[in-house]
């Protein structure tokens, strides 16, 4: 398979490009990291970055990071020789998330304790190799299911931010597909025929999540309201926003 950098479509560069300016989220100098999970969200994030870092006035630097929790099914090894070809330089972190979760978890759902065991490994591999940015690939639809779950279940109006300074204040946090949907990534990725992993989370598809629940009432509204998502951008902004000086 040809590796040279993908060309993303217009809207999802538009979508980006915007975010990344309405959020300063890269500046001059920047040393991002990516996290990569092998999904389609991360790899078309890559294939944008690799864009603008060429396109782009503003210089930074671009490496990625996969973090392997080691549950069966899950095998990134044949994205090294992809990254490589990229010129893109690789990190490859391996924790047996799932087995600790098993005597560690404390009435927290699996994916949220790997979630904050993946950022940990992720913010030490940026301390370790001197990247000041870490970039994630959420995109609206998760921003939309994050808000919904935090109403629905915690009683408070919540979801993520498309940027922010960690606890320690020593790296910032980038979503630069806040205004992208998933639907985007998804064509794109297949359209680009990216070297996706195949279930990149498989014990979250092992089984129905709160998360896929939100996803499908999401979904099935929007079949009424096309709309949706673009009123529901507008009324999490107060949420979102959060631009570090």
């Amino acid at each position: 398979m040809d590796s040279a950098p993908r060309t993303p479509p217009k809207s999802l560069l538009r979508k980006v490009g915007r975010a990344i300016a309405d959020y300063r989220m890269i500046r001059d100098g920047d040393r991002v990291l990516l996290g990569v999970s092998g999904g389609k969200d991360s790899l078309s994030l890559l294939q944008v970055l690799l864009h603008l870092q060429r396109h782009a006035p503003v210089r930074f630097e671009l490496g990625v990071l996969t973090v392997d929790p080691e549950v069966e099914g899950f095998e990134p090894a044949g994205l090294s020789d992809w990254f490589e070809r990229l010129g893109v330089r690789w990190h490859y972190e391996r924790q047996p998330i799932m087995q600790q979760a098993r005597s560690h978890m404390r009435g927290d759902s699996f994916c949220s304790y790997c979630s904050r065991m993946k950022r940990g490994i992720m913010y030490n591999c940026c301390r370790a190799h001197g990247y000041n940015v870490l970039a994630l690939a959420q995109h609206l639809d998760d921003f939309a299911e994050s808000f919904l779950m935090s109403a629905f279940r915690g009683g408070q109006l919540r979801t993520m931010k498309a940027h922010y300074v960690n606890d320690a204040g020593d790296l910032r946090i980038i979503r630069p597909l806040v205004y992208a949907r998933e639907s985007q990534t998804a064509a794109f990725a297949r359209d680009a025929e990216l070297p996706v992993v195949p279930d990149s989370c498989p014990a979250c598809f092992s089984a129905p999540t709160e998360r896929e629940r939100m996803r499908q009432l999401l979904l099935a509204e929007e079949r009424h309201n096309p709309q949706l998502f673009a009123s529901l951008l507008r009324a999490m902004r107060p949420l979102i926003d959060e631009t570090p000086p």
